[in-house]
Parts: structure tokens; C-alpha cells; sequence
């Protein structure tokens, strides 16, 4: 998921050349969006959008951006050029545009996210929804009631799985979104994907890395020793001494890796992935050699974060069998079907459409996660999320949205991929180590040292001359792909 960036420049904000006063970016904005695109008399939902046009003049790109599986509101920031959305519309006269997905935040069809609400949430119909906004919307700027797509050039640009969406849009609708920009985009859906692990496992300190291994390891050899003691003994040690089942006890150390996926090459020391690390690799002032310090130092330094530390961070005033249990049914997490819940909402396309369960590797592969996380683990709780869907834990038909979008074979033109060597979700995209994709001018594949959706921000090309490089191959390649689109319309716009 990408994070929020809420927009923080002054306001008022003014038009570049101009000068006028515009509204400010959060100023909410409705469009009446089809609930079904297959049956568009079932009628409409409001669908939320921000939007200014600070760099915007006659002809300009519009720039259509959406966060994807999360409430929008929150990232208004990527109307500005803080952002690689707004560094194209200010080199393109363009304006900006931030669209809330269907079922997220609160833009929903219906007041819950029950599943017969959801059976309207795919990602068939979230492209079609990108399609329809552009050809129908009345923007809110001056001649924003003219600027559908062959009137002018829509750029879509997206991270994580919303850069998998900018994808999928342009394979599934190549004639509406002149160019796209694609962060982290994630366009293979793998039902098993241990792999969202191992670029951690490559480029978090090593002596961490190590450690972590050992204890992994070592939850797994005693839990199939069978020794009941031992296994209530590293429960307690942990702070999980409440958690019923041991697939919970040792899937919930996941979670201290998930911490990864927020960091970016601003991020600095006291970011929550290095605490954790710190607390295990640093003993008595002095780090630990690249081995790390052995199997029980990690034990008790990893066991005394994870209770003292960790929990409240992670569970807040819930106990340990309430935060991490995933097998009582009567858990709000389960049974919560209010709007806004963007957990619920996705995983109804992970079980249904996408799959990516981050578990163990397989044997005799490096692992930084317990073998007893699996994705059965992952599919029954799909069935205790949505019962009334699913009879019986549901295989996500990741085929089948692989054959439609062309998942690491997906080809479009104008599609610019930008990814990170240290992005964990790498092996679901275009640059992933399994699967070699070829760079071409008209579907350029950029990657930098960075981590997920590096590349959205500016400030991390700042720091880092990797993520620089991309960002400029980028503006680059849409200031010559608008050219192309001025010079191939030019008649339409007469």
C-alpha cells in the first residue's frame, strides 16, 4: 500500500502563471460513478476526487492518479509536484487529479461491505471506473467540461497495486490513457508469494538478517518436536502466552518484517524496521558481527521487544489472542462490514483475484517467516472473513487475472515501469529476479536502489541519485509521449 501524503504547502494556492486564487486541495469533489459498467441502469454511487490545476493551460495533460486500497483523503499531497503526478502536469501545463477507489474510503456503492455489496468490487470494474471518469467528468477549472480523452492527454499513474491498476488499464483499455506511470507495480498475482520476503532477507543488515533465520528456525523445530512445554515456553517468552494456535504465534513475527515496506531512502535511523533490528544486533553499546550473535541472545533480545515493545505498538489495548488469533469467528476483524474498512475490502480481492499470501519459503530456501505460515492458512481466513462467499477455503484465481492483464508479460505502449531493487513486492512486478522482462522506448523499465514506490516522491531523488535517474527517465520519456500526442491530435483540437 503507498503512503498517505497529505499536502502541507500553503494555502491559498495560486494558479502558476496567473495567479488566481485556486481552492484548496482538499476540497472534496463527486462524481457519479456506474455501480456496474456491465449494467449501468443499476444507477450510480458518488464517487470522491481531489483535484487542482495549479500548472493547468488549454491542451495540458490531466493527470489521474489514484492511491488504490486505501481512503484518498489523505493523499492529497500527490496533487502537488512533490510527486512525480505533479512534476509531470507542471512540466506538461497539466492538472491533477486524485481518485478514491470503488469500496474504499467513502466512495461505495452501497453502506457496507457485505459480500453481496462487494460482488461489484473487481478489478474489472476499477478500470472501467478510471475509463469512465475520463470520458464523462466536468472537471472543476476552467474548461474542465472539455477534456475528455481525445481532446486531451490523459496521463494515469499509480503505485503498488494502483500501479499494477495504471497497467492493467492500458493493456485492458489501450485508447483512453494516452501514457502511464507505473511505481511498484505489481502486475503478476501469485497465490504463494514467498518471495515478498527475500529482497528483505538480501538487504536488511545481515547480522539481523541472520538472527532472524536462527529464531524462525528454531520456532519451527520445536514446534514439530512435538514438545507441547517448549512451544508454551516461546509463547510466553513472546508475549503470546493467550495465542491458541502456533501457526498465529509464529506467523504473527511477520510483522516486524512487514515494518520494511514503510521505509523509503529518507528513512533514517529510529524507523520502526531498524529499531527492531537494533534491539536484536545491539548488546552492550556494540553491534553484532555480520553472523549476528547467535541463536540464543536473538531468542531473548527479539522475545523482550516483541512483549515490551512490539505488542502495544502492534495491538494496541487489545490482548495478544485478540490481535493475533485468526481463528474465532466472532472477531470484529471478521465480522466488521461498516465502509471505510479498506482491510476487508482487500482482502476480497486477494482471495478472489490476487492472492500475494506472504508466508515461509520453501524448504531448503532462505526464510525469514515460519514454515507454518502457508497460504491454506491465509485461504481459510478468507472463508472466516466472508462466509456467506466462500463454503470452503477459496484458491484466488490468479490465472485467470494473469491471462486477462498479461501479469509479467504485459504490454502496452507509452507504459513507463519504475521499481525498487529494494521494493519486497519486486518478484510481482516487471523486474523480478525469476522472470526477465525486456526495457523498450515504448515500455521503459527503470530501477533504483529504492524500496516500494520510491519513485512517487520527489525528496527521495534528493537523497538518492538512483531514484533521481528514474524520475528524470520518466519526465523524459512523458514530455516526449505528450509531443507525440500533440502532434498525432492536432487536427481533433483544431
Amino acid at each position: 500500500m503507498l503512503l498517505p501524503l497529505h499536502a502541507i504547502l500553503p494555502e491559498p494556492r495560486e494558479h502558476a502563471r496567473t495567479g488566481s486564487t485556486l481552492p484548496p486541495l482538499n476540497t472534496t469533489y463527486y462524481f457519479d460513478q456506474l455501480i456496474d459498467h456491465t449494467n449501468p441502469g443499476l444507477g450510480t454511487f458518488k464517487q470522491r476526487y481531489w483535484h487542482t490545476w495549479e500548472f493547468y493551460e488549454p491542451g495540458g495533460a490531466i493527470v489521474l492518479f489514484t492511491p488504490g486500497e486505501g481512503n484518498a483523503q489523505p493523499y492529497t499531497g500527490y496533487l502537488t509536484n512533490a510527486t512525480i503526478n505533479g512534476q509531470i502536469a507542471q512540466q506538461n501545463n497539466g492538472a491533477t487529479i486524485v481518485l478514491e477507489h470503488r469500496f474504499y474510503g467513502l466512495s461505495n456503492p452501497y453502506p457496507d461491505l457485505s459480500a453481496a455489496s462487494l460482488k461489484y468490487h473487481t478489478i474489472q470494474q476499477a478500470i472501467e471506473d478510471l475509463v469512465y471518469f475520463a470520458e464523462n467528468v466536468k472537471l472543476p477549472m476552467p474548461g474542465g467540461d472539455d477534456v475528455v480523452p481525445d481532446k486531451a492527454p490523459w496521463v494515469l499513474v499509480g503505485g503498488s497495486y494502483s500501479g499494477a491498476l495504471t497497467g492493467w488499464t492500458k493493456i485492458n483499455k489501450p485508447d483512453i490513457f494516452w501514457a502511464g506511470y507505473a511505481s511498484s507495480a505489481v502486475v503478476e498475482s501469485i497465490t504463494d508469494f514467498w518471495q515478498y520476503f527475500d529482497p528483505i532477507r538480501k538487504f536488511m543488515p545481515r547480522n539481523c538478517s541472520a538472527d532472524v533465520q536462527a529464531v524462525v528456525q528454531h520456532f519451527d523445530q520445536v514446534y514439530a518436536s512435538g514438545n507441547k512445554s517448549a512451544f508454551t515456553a516461546l509463547k510466553d517468552l513472546f508475549g503470546m502466552s493467550n495465542v491458541v494456535h502456533p501457526d498465529d504465534v509464529s506467523g504473527a513475527l511477520r510483522n516486524n518484517l512487514w515494518d520494511w515496506q514503510s521505509l523509503s531512502p529518507t528513512s533514517g535511523p529510529g524507523s520502526q524496521f531498524f529499531n527492531f533490528c537494533d534491539a536484536l544486533e545491539v548488546k552492550e553499546g556494540k553491534n553484532a558481527p555480520a553472523s549476528g550473535w547467535g541463536l540464543d541472545h536473538a531468542l531473548t533480545a527479539w522475545g523482550s521487544y516483541f512483549k515490551n515493545t512490539y505488542l502495544s505498538i502492534l495491538c494496541g489495548e487489545q490482548d495478544a489472542e485478540s490481535c493475533l488469533g485468526t481463528y474465532n469467528a466472532t472477531q470484529s476483524q471478521w465480522t466488521d462490514t461498516s465502509v471505510d474498512n479498506a482491510n476487508r475490502s482487500w482482502y476480497w480481492i486477494v482471495c478472489n483475484e490476487v492472492g500475494w499470501f506472504q508466508d515461509g519459503a520453501p524448504k531448503r530456501t532462505p526464510s525469514l517467516v515460519s514454515r507454518l505460515a502457508q497460504p491454506n492458512g491465509d485461504e481459510r481466513q478468507c472463508v472466516m472473513m466472508f462466509p456467506e462467499a466462500f463454503s470452503s477455503a477459496p484458491v484466488p484465481n490468479v490465472g485467470k487475472t494473469n491471462k486477462a492483464y498479461g501479469g509479467w508479460n504485459a504490454q502496452a505502449k507509452r507504459l513507463f515501469f519504475a521499481n525498487g531493487q529494494r521494493d519486497p513486492w519486486r518478484d510481482a512486478t516487471v523486474s523480478a529476479d525469476q522472470h526477465w522482462v525486456p526495457s523498450t522506448l515504448n515500455q521503459p523499465i527503470f530501477e533504483s536502489d529504492g524500496f516500494h514506490c520510491s519513485d512517487l516522491r520527489m525528496a527521495a531523488g534528493v537523497v538518492d541519485t538512483t531514484v533521481n535517474k528514474v524520475q528524470q527517465a520518466a519526465l523524459e520519456h512523458m514530455r516526449l509521449w505528450l509531443v507525440e500526442w500533440k502532434l498525432t491530435h492536432h487536427d481533433k483540437r483544431d
